[in-house]
């Protein structure tokens, strides 16, 4: 009897899924409408790479192609020597990446838990730099480049993008670093931790996402930046993708399709990156929300 009672009573539980008003629809549509709007370029980019210049002049950059063509992508494959240019992306976001990050995370643990004297003003020296245009940075860097012998140098786009990325880095890590318990640095002080064991032991751990976040967007910003490649990266074996595409676009080498292509290999990179670091994102998000 008590068996069947129970059966009877889960059966009959009353459900706590909540129905979903006019509201909730209207928000729905709303991000609905907003992802296509944002997927559309994407699309068009899509459509546009695997159509034949014949398909593209008769129905236009909206119309299906009638069949797959590969030329366009083949074509920009080898006139730019495409791995040899998205190895160099590669290897200079990943580096101001990595090192941007760790001058961060140092100049925050100075001025964040250190305490240095005149900590507000050089957050506020951060921040108006990471404000300053890139123009502005442009004859500076060009003539100490020229002077140092790093003219047309992968390194010379590595420490300005570095210096660049660390400065809002540091801005944002200081007040991070600011609200750090500090019961917990305190016990491990008496463990015996000094300051560089207590940072690299204690803090980096319980601030890995938030640095994880600053390392996917440091990696995604300098991957995208091209005035600074273009002026400093004058050679054809040392440029990034995006001066590579930039080039060929003033040669007036490219067909519409050809350039569709061109656009589709640089944003396959970053858009696979995003993907797979897309957890470490939300981490760092939900840490920062949880906090």
């Amino acid at each position: 009897m008590s068996a069947t009672t129970a059966i009877v009573t889960r059966g009959a539980a009353p459900r706590n899924r909540r129905r979903r008003t006019v509201g909730d629809w209207i928000v729905l549509a709303i991000v609905a409408i907003t992802a296509l709007v944002v997927l559309f370029p994407f699309l068009v980019i899509l459509i546009n790479s695997f159509k034949s210049p014949q398909d593209y002049a008769t129905g236009g950059p909206l119309q299906l192609p009638t069949g797959l063509y590969f030329d366009g992508i083949a074509a920009f494959w080898q006139r730019v020597d495409f791995p040899q240019k998205l190895w160099n992306s590669f290897f200079i976001s990943g580096t101001v990446a990595v090192l941007a990050v760790v001058v961060s995370v140092l100049n925050a643990f100075a001025i964040g838990i250190g305490r240095v004297r005149g900590r507000v003003p050089l957050i506020l020296v951060f921040l108006l730099a990471n404000m300053l245009p890139q123009e502005v940075l442009l004859y500076p860097l060009y003539t100490l480049f020229r002077a140092v012998g790093l003219y047309d140098n992968v390194w010379a786009v590595i420490i300005t993008f570095v210096v660049i990325q660390s400065a809002f880095g540091t801005y944002l890590l200081a007040s991070v670093f600011g609200t750090f318990p500090k019961e917990i640095l305190e016990a491990a002080s008496l463990d015996g931790a000094g300051r560089w064991r207590a940072l690299w032991q204690v803090i980096v751990p319980v601030s890995r996402p938030t640095l994880g976040v600053l390392m996917v967007f440091f990696f995604i910003w300098t991957w995208n930046e091209f005035l600074i490649p273009l002026t400093f990266l004058i050679g054809n074996a040392n440029q990034t993708v995006p001066v590579a595409i930039s080039v060929l676009q003033g040669d007036r080498l490219m067909d519409v399709t050809t350039t569709s292509a061109s656009a589709l290999l640089g944003l396959i990179p970053t858009l696979v990156f995003f993907l797979i670091f897309q957890r470490t994102l939300a981490r760092g998000i939900t840490a920062g929300a949880v906090k």
